[in-house]
């Protein structure tokens, strides 16, 4: 079985086009912080569940890597919490990416 196969890489990154398709619509001015930064977080979890799975032999690396896609998919959630405070997303498609 390949790392695509597992279902937290696919909402991961079913959850990551969705943000990318969301976050079109953001205001310019949000380009290189907003927009750029949860972009880059959201899609960081896959990578992140793709490189554990390439390093699950080695428990100590495969773990850390877990926990860096933990840390991006918290960051994620933060930067949701912005949008939503900044009117670019509703309260319902925060609750949904989320």
């Amino acid at each position: 079985m390949g790392y695509k196969k597992l279902l937290a890489y696919q909402k991961g990154f079913k959850i990551a086009m969705d943000i990318f398709e969301v976050s079109k619509s953001f205001p310019k001015e949000e380009t290189y912080a907003l927009t750029d930064q949860i972009r880059r977080s959201s899609r960081s979890v896959c990578a992140n569940i793709s490189e554990a799975y390439r390093k699950r032999r080695y428990e100590k690396h495969f773990i850390s890597k877990l926990t860096d896609a933990d840390s991006e998919n918290s960051e994620t959630q933060v930067w949701l919490e912005f949008a939503e405070s900044c009117q670019y997303i509703s309260v319902d498609e925060k609750r949904n990416l989320i």
